[in-house]
């Protein structure tokens, strides 16, 4: 027993969940036992509510190929005080060897690979599917009319106009991250799965991963970094303080949060109606 405790201290316990935070929100922690074991955290955010207000990290620099102060998710919620915030895009540079020769580390200097933007500010490469919001937090897959106010890229399509990509990697287990739009565009759905961690959660493929958004509502959806980048933070409402919601690992270490390059995250300010 006391060997069992020890393996899930620090992780979320593998039981199943479902919290409403704050307004307009909801978090889910599923157990899945089938095709392999997998935990799955999912946090979904109504864009309709008043409340809510998206935000992607600002770059550090204006211009130039590293524009961004690498820092983790979690740091990303505390620094600009957000209700909540999952990892970005993939980044370089990057590698990660042993504990002690990795990159970034905090503050070192990355660039994202795709288009990104915050508050109006448009940054990053030009790889990847953009993911936009306009100033009224309207979302959309396709470049708005207005000018674009945040966006973040991913890697590749998982399901676009309700259908799955075939031609998904179906064989390769990890942590992994996805964000979505259900159907009329008007909810985000975020899906973070835990992995590399045997007898707790061995990770999903790309395929799956599309199966499981989904499952929970996703019409389009693209794939986030993954691996040990994959984090989902929330700021717990009690203590103030952002809490790591799924257990990220870095470096074959299970809790470790990796610094990396941007975020999606939002502040939840107002009640639903207000």
């Amino acid at each position: 027993m006391v060997l069992v405790l020890f393996y899930y201290w620090g992780r979320p316990l593998p039981t199943e969940l479902r919290e409403e935070y704050y307004p307009c929100t909801v978090y889910y922690r599923k157990v899945h036992w089938a095709p392999n074991l997998m935990i799955a955290h999912i946090l979904t955010v109504d864009l309709t509510c008043k409340g809510v207000e998206m935000f992607v990290t600002p770059p550090d620099r204006p211009r130039g190929d590293a524009q961004l102060d690498a820092r983790k998710t979690s740091e990303f919620v505390n620094q600009y005080e957000l209700t909540f915030a999952v990892n970005g895009d993939a980044f370089h540079p990057w590698h990660s060897n042993f504990p002690f020769d990795f990159y970034p580390h905090a503050l070192d200097d990355v660039q994202p690979y795709g288009i990104s933007a915050s508050q109006g500010e448009i940054y990053g490469g030009d790889l990847g599917i953009p993911l936009y919001f306009s100033d009224k937090d309207e979302a959309s897959f396709e470049r708005p009319i207005r000018k674009v106010y945040n966006a973040i890229s991913g890697t590749n399509w998982l399901i676009h106009n309700g259908i799955v990509n075939p031609d998904l990697n179906d064989r390769t287990l990890a942590p992994r991250t996805a964000v979505g739009l259900d159907s009329g565009g008007t909810k985000l759905i975020i899906v973070v799965v835990d992995g590399r961690q045997p007898f707790y959660s061995n990770g999903a493929t790309i395929q799956e991963t599309a199966e499981l958004m989904q499952l929970y509502g996703g019409e389009n959806a693209i794939l986030m970094d993954g691996g040990g980048s994959s984090t989902l933070v929330i700021r717990d409402p009690e203590t103030g303080k952002a809490k790591v919601m799924n257990s990220p690992i870095d470096l074959g270490l299970p809790g470790r949060e990796r610094t990396i390059a941007n975020h999606l995250g939002g502040w939840i300010s107002s009640f639903e109606g207000e």
